[in-house]
């Protein structure tokens, strides 16, 4: 990558695109030498949490394996799952294109360089599905450590910001540091780490600032270790993490990519349903709070799952590959050949799925196996208010501007008028205030006791 203010911390990511000599098991896709069984091989990101339903969720429900015994008893073939679980999408990339990998899950910047690493390496891959989505972008965030002084993007002229090179979180990062005015490769020094890297060099000051992807910045915001400095869907562009198969495993073992498609729909619908119990489920797998989980997954969360290629989601991919070309990690990207959505319509004939709306506010008591939503931010705040001591796990409230869901407590609460106003940001709270006289930044638990009394 062009720019002098990148620093490379750990393997590089060309490294990581590098295909991987050693793996479990034979070549994907391929019968195994004892009884003619077929391994599928899935690689998925079990804490990137905006994939469960191509992953961690889908994985747990066994609803693959079900639909691949039974399309097993339709071929006479007897399949087999290997699920493996990584912490990014450049690993699976580099298995896919090594032949070890049959089908994928990743954010779609990493799904952009599949796609170029593909036919560079003459192992075309296929976009198929989407997992989960945010309309504006909500899905990335950059944060700062509490207390830091960092209030804008334009604070971080000359500071050191951490994130994965070639990641949608990065690309959120480049595009949201220009329109503040600021050049991503000179103003700032890039780290190009993993998230939990990242994320450690953040808490222990190596770091001013990190741009990440779901869910890092809801679980540092909730474990009191970040606050948000800019809030993704302030950019206003889709962002989202889709399904990738190898094209060859698609033409001949299409049966298998079916019963995939099938099972990630069911798994789509089992979350869109029982939202609390898929984050506690979710939770468990992984070792992330259930509550981050549901700040992203739930009911109200950032992301919006449906399997289907929406065009806007198609339309923003394309136009995420000029600033992939000018980091020099692509030369181009044909989106238009990249995408397949032929296997979807072919194998999941359920209706669609309606299109994301506004977030509510909602609160989740403890002990509750389901939430309570609510209209108004001054509802649930009187709500909390109410509530037992001790008796609120977690309660979210959308950004008044941006409509980003964000823990209530961790929030930026202005009292505006006789209404009560939340933004994930400081920067986004002074913009309101900056144009509504008389309108004040409140504490959180000012506007509980306001609100209750």
């Amino acid at each position: 990558m062009s720019g002098k203010r990148i620093t490379r911390v750990g393997a590089p990511l060309l490294a990581l695109l590098l295909p991987l000599a050693a793996g479990c098991g034979g070549p994907a896709g391929a019968d195994d030498e004892a009884g003619g069984t077929v391994t599928v091989t899935v690689g998925y990101q079990s804490k990137t949490i905006n994939t469960v339903t191509a992953g961690t969720l889908l994985r747990s429900l066994g609803y693959f394996e079900e639909e691949l015994a039974a399309q097993g008893r339709r071929d006479g073939v007897r399949y087999r799952v290997q699920w493996q679980d990584y912490a990014t999408g450049a690993p699976i990339t580099a298995r896919m294109t090594a032949g070890k990998i049959d089908i994928g899950s990743m954010g779609d910047f990493p799904l952009l360089l599949n796609a170029a690493r593909g036919r560079q390496l003459k192992e075309p891959t296929r976009l198929v599905s989407v997992t989960g989505y945010n309309l504006r972008g909500g899905l990335n965030t950059v944060v700062t450590a509490p207390g830091s002084g960092l209030r804008t993007l334009a604070d971080l002229k000359g500071k050191r910001v951490s994130t994965s090179v070639g990641s949608a979180a990065d690309g959120t990062l480049v595009r949201a540091l220009r329109r503040a005015g600021l050049d991503p490769a000179e103003d700032v020094t890039k780290l190009n780490q993993q998230p939990s890297v990242g994320a450690s060099a953040l808490v222990g000051g190596s770091a001013d600032a990190l741009s990440q992807f779901v869910a890092w910045p809801g679980l540092l915001a909730f474990q009191g270790k970040a606050e948000a400095l800019y809030d993704g869907a302030e950019l206003d562009l889709p962002t989202f993490h889709g399904v990738t198969v190898r094209e060859e495993f698609a033409r001949e073992r299409a049966g298998a990519l079916d019963a995939f498609l099938r099972a990630q729909r069911r798994a789509t619908d089992r979350l869109r349903a029982a939202p609390v119990a898929s984050a506690e489920s979710v939770a468990k797998e992984t070792g992330l709070p259930a509550e981050v989980v549901y700040l992203y997954n739930g009911a109200q969360g950032i992301a919006t799952f449906d399997p289907a290629l929406r065009p806007e989601l198609l339309a923003a991919l394309r136009e995420d590959v000029p600033v992939l070309r000018e980091a020099g990690l692509v030369k181009d990207v044909d989106v238009d050949a990249f995408v397949d959505p032929a296997p979807l319509r072919r194998a999941v004939t359920a209706p669609g799925l309606p299109k994301a709306g506004a977030a509510k506010a909602e609160l989740w008591l403890r002990g509750g196996s389901a939430t309570r939503v609510f209209g108004t931010t001054d509802e649930l705040l009187a709500a909390v208010a109410a509530a037992p001591p001790g008796s609120v796990r977690a309660a979210y409230v959308p950004d008044a501007v941006t409509g980003t869901p964000w823990f209530a407590d961790r929030a930026v609460w202005v009292a505006d008028g006789g209404r009560w106003r939340a933004f994930v940001t400081r920067a986004a709270a002074e913009r309101w205030l900056a144009s509504r006289p008389g309108a004040r930044v409140v504490a959180y638990a000012d506007a509980v006791r306001a609100a209750g009394s």
